[in-house]
C-alpha cells in the first residue's frame, strides 16, 4: 500500500523520534520497570497525545492509516510507549464519541496536551474475555452514580488522570453495562497492585479499586446498556493499533537479527552466509510484510467506514500480526544464539514483550472467534 506524501512525512518524523528518544532508554526502563515521562512530554510536543482527537479540540485527528503507521514506528522504538499512547487514545476516543458537548469541552483539550493521561478500564479479575461477567456496579442516586468494584490489567493505571470505566447499572443484568468517565482524584478511587510482568515491564499496569466513588450523572458516557457495544466499537480501532505495534516490534527484531547475522562469524564466515540463517530471515521478512499489509488494509477499510468488515479485518490483522511477532522475535533470539538469551542484546526484551500482543485487547482465540463468525455469517 502506497503512502501519501503526508503519511510518509509523519512516518519519518515519528521514526526519528523513536530512534532518538525511545530506543536509547528502552533497556533501562524495562529493567527498572519505569515509564519515561519525559518521552510522554515529547509525544505531546509532536501532537501525538491528541492523535485521534478532532481538530476543534486541538487534536491531530489522524486518519486510520496514519494512526497505524505511528503505532508501528513507536513500537519499533519501545512497545511500552506505543501501548501507553494507544490506551490514552482509547480513552479520548470514548470521550469524543460518546461524551456530551460539555464533557468533551472539559476533558479533550487538556488530554490533547498530554495531561491528564487517559486509561481504559474494562477487564476485571473474573471478567477478561467475557466482559458481560463484570461485577463493577454503578448505582444511580439522584444526580450521581455510586461506583463499586475492581478493574484489572489497567494500562496507565497509576499515571492516568481520568479513566473510562465500564460498569453495570443493575448487578444482575449484563445488558445494563454502561460507560462512565471517572476522574482519578475522585474520592473512593484508588490504585491497587502494580503488576510484575513477563514483558512490557516499562508499561504502568495496575488494578483499580472503586469504593463508593461518586460520579456526577453527566459523566455517564453511554445510555444504559450501550456500554459493551461501545467498547467493541472503540476496540476495533484498538486492534488495528495492536496489529501495527506487532509489526513494529517484529520489524525491530528482524533488523537486529539481520545486523547480528552479518557481524557474527562462525567457521570463518558470517552466519548470514549459512542457508539455515537465510531461510529464517526470509520467513521473518515475509511475516513482517504480511502483517503490515493486513494491518493497513484494516486501517484503510476503517477510513472508508466499512462497518462489520472493518471489525473482521481488524481481528484478522491483530491475530496474524501478533502471532507473527511471537514467531519473528523467537527466531531473532535463535539467530543470536546464547547471546540472544542475555540482556546484552535487545532481542530477549522483544521476545518477552511480544507475548502480550497475543493477549490484550482480545486474545488470539477471541480474534479467531470473530473471524469465523464473520466468515460463516452467523453468531458461532
Amino acid at each position: 500500500m502506497n503512502l501519501s506524501s503526508e503519511q510518509a512525512a509523519v512516518r519519518d518524523v515519528v521514526r526519528e523520534f523513536a530512534a532518538a528518544e525511545l530506543r536509547p532508554v528502552a533497556r533501562e526502563c524495562d529493567a527498572e520497570q519505569t515509564f519515561p515521562e519525559d518521552v510522554w512530554d515529547g509525544l505531546a510536543e509532536l501532537d501525538l497525545t491528541g492523535l485521534t482527537v478532532p481538530e476543534e479540540y486541538g487534536g491531530y485527528d489522524a486518519d486510520p492509516v496514519t494512526y497505524a503507521i505511528i503505532n508501528e514506528e513507536l513500537a519499533h522504538g519501545m512497545l511500552a510507549v506505543a501501548t501507553a499512547l494507544s490506551v490514552h487514545g482509547l480513552a479520548t476516543s470514548c470521550i469524543d464519541e460518546f461524551g456530551s458537548q460539555d464533557v468533551r469541552d472539559e476533558w479533550l483539550p487538556e488530554m490533547v496536551d498530554g495531561r491528564p493521561v487517559g486509561a481504559f478500564a474494562l477487564s476485571e479479575p473474573e471478567a477478561g474475555s467475557n466482559p458481560a461477567e463484570m461485577s463493577t456496579v454503578a448505582a444511580r442516586e439522584g444526580d450521581e452514580f455510586r461506583l463499586n468494584g475492581k478493574k484489572q490489567w489497567i494500562t496507565n493505571g497509576s499515571r492516568a488522570g481520568v479513566y473510562v470505566v465500564f460498569a453495570k447499572t443493575d448487578r444482575d443484568d449484563p445488558g445494563s453495562i454502561t460507560q462512565f468517565l471517572v476522574p482519578a482524584d475522585t474520592d473512593g478511587v484508588s490504585v491497587g497492585k502494580k503488576e510484575d510482568k513477563l514483558g512490557l515491564r516499562a508499561s504502568d499496569t495496575t488494578t483499580l479499586i472503586f469504593e463508593d466513588a461518586r460520579i456526577p450523572a453527566e459523566y455517564q458516557l453511554t445510555e444504559e446498556g450501550r456500554g459493551l457495544s461501545a467498547a467493541f466499537q472503540i476496540l476495533t480501532g484498538g486492534r488495528i493499533a495492536i496489529g501495527a505495534q506487532s509489526v513494529g516490534l517484529a520489524q525491530a527484531a528482524l533488523d537486529a537479527a539481520v545486523e547480528y547475522s552479518q557481524q557474527r562469524e562462525q567457521f570463518e564466515q558470517p552466519i548470514s552466509d549459512f542457508q539455515a540463517i537465510r531461510h529464517k530471515l526470509a520467513d521473518m521478512q515475509t511475516k513482517v510484510t504480511a502483517g503490515r499489509l493486513l494491518t493497513r488494509e484494516a486501517a484503510q477499510k476503517k477510513a472508508e467506514g466499512a462497518g462489520m468488515e472493518t471489525a473482521f479485518l481488524a481481528s484478522q490483522a491483530k491475530y496474524f500480526a501478533s502471532e507473527a511477532a511471537m514467531d519473528v522475535t523467537n527466531e531473532a533470539v535463535q539467530i543470536h544464539g546464547g547471546y540472544g538469551y542475555t540482556t546484552d542484546f535487545p532481542v530477549e526484551r522483544f521476545y518477552r514483550d511480544a507475548k502480550i500482543l497475543t493477549i490484550y485487547e482480545g486474545t488470539t482465540e477471541i480474534q479467531k472467534k470473530i473471524i469465523a463468525r464473520y466468515l460463516l455469517g452467523d453468531d458461532a
